[in-house]
């Protein structure tokens, strides 16, 4: 059975990606946080107050009017602290997916990482 905080975080990630109300940021990313991508066989790594910055300067998908569309595609809980989520959704005229790797800390989950890639368009 899945912590139900994982959904609150999830609920709280979707909502910070699409809205990008940043009262949401730090309760979703772990102040250690990294995100990692590839682009072009190059590895991109983009430190938690970077794409914090990025975040704040640029407008909000919804904002440009994007639908939100995004599901949890998989959770898996391997212990009280420690989980896996693969989610997608669709912003910026594309769907991503990302692997979110999520902790728990003093009673609290964050995504301590994330790994994402555009793997379509949007409708």
């Amino acid at each position: 059975m899945t912590d139900a905080g994982i959904q609150t975080l999830l609920d709280d990630y979707f909502e910070l990606m699409h809205s990008q109300d940043m009262s949401l940021f730090d309760k979703v990313f772990h102040k250690d946080s990294n995100l990692y991508s590839s682009e072009s066989d190059e590895i991109v790594i983009r430190p938690r107050d970077f794409y914090r910055e990025q975040m704040e300067a640029r407008t909000s998908p919804q904002d440009l009017g994007n639908v939100r569309r995004d599901k949890v595609l998989l959770v898996d809980q391997i212990s009280p602290e420690v989980a896996l989520a693969k989610v997608q959704l669709e912003m910026f005229g594309g769907v991503m997916q990302d692997y979110l790797s999520l902790l728990r800390v003093d009673g609290s989950w964050f995504v301590i990482s994330k790994l994402y890639k555009q793997v379509g368009k949007s409708e």
